[in-house]
């Protein structure tokens, strides 16, 4: 049986743990070359390296800060001389802060929008120039947050509102050239982050899990799936749209 991603090449930002990783796996196991992009944590992508290797799929690890454009450029020059070309980038890597409106700073602003949103653009602008004449394809991972906009997260929030509007338009914009854009939206996720953050043991956990109608905040697994739907030929007709992964909460 052909796997969906054969002969293609990704790369996945932000990979070396949580849904990324699981995306890089995933995509791996579909036959394509992953590129598992990491800004500081080498053991966590190198893990993720190996995991694909020892199942067959090809990877490389590459150390990058999207946050930064000059490091872009070397994540996409690393995928070329590692691959030789690039079919599919997944903008995974971001970061959320939570803070009250009177303890709002610009630090707390840019820090959250130079990676989520700028770093984002950055990502898709370099990978644009690198796809080839079939096209490609960028999945942006937004969040349900985007929409339900909780308090005490105006700017995390406010990050991702803006990843769905660059989804939309980016789509409109790049569909002439055979690249489609699309955002997945996830639900709270139980990733090395959430439960760093003591989110994962929290009453904001059980709150969450009481307003979700498939009762359980999800994991990584729940939503690689749909990215690799997302990048193969299955979704061939699908561009600017965002699907909501987060067991019915909205």
């Amino acid at each position: 049986m052909s796997k969906k991603l054969e002969g293609k090449v990704a790369v996945v930002t932000g990979a070396s743990k949580g849904i990324g990783s699981s995306i890089a796996v995933h995509m791996a196991a579909e036959g394509a070359s992953v590129v598992v992009n990491y800004a500081t944590s080498k053991d966590g992508a190198d893990r993720v390296v190996n995991e694909i290797i020892s199942k067959g799929g090809k990877a490389v690890a590459v150390k990058a800060d999207v946050s930064k454009p000059a490091e872009i450029e070397g994540l996409f020059n690393e995928t070329k001389k590692a691959f030789g070309k690039v079919d599919i980038l997944v903008n995974n890597a971001g970061i959320y802060e939570f803070s009250p409106l009177v303890e709002m700073t610009p630090e707390h602003f840019h820090k959250q929008f130079d990676l989520n949103v700028l770093g984002l653009l950055m990502a898709s602008k370099e990978a644009v120039k690198h796809f080839g004449n079939n096209g490609g394809n960028i999945i942006n991972i937004s969040s349900v947050v985007a929409t339900l906009a909780p308090p005490n997260a105006s700017v995390y929030s406010a990050t991702k509102a803006a990843v769905n509007a660059i989804t939309r338009s980016l789509a409109q914009e790049l569909g002439p050239n055979k690249i489609r854009v699309n955002s997945i939206n996830p639900g709270m996720v139980e990733t090395e982050g959430v439960k760093s953050s003591g989110i994962g043991e929290s009453e904001m956990r059980k709150q969450i899990e009481a307003q979700t109608p498939l009762g359980r905040i999800g994991q990584p697994d729940d939503i690689a799936p749909m990215a690799v739907f997302l990048a193969s030929a299955d979704s061939k007709w699908i561009t600017g749209e965002s699907f909501y992964i987060s067991g019915g909460m909205r």
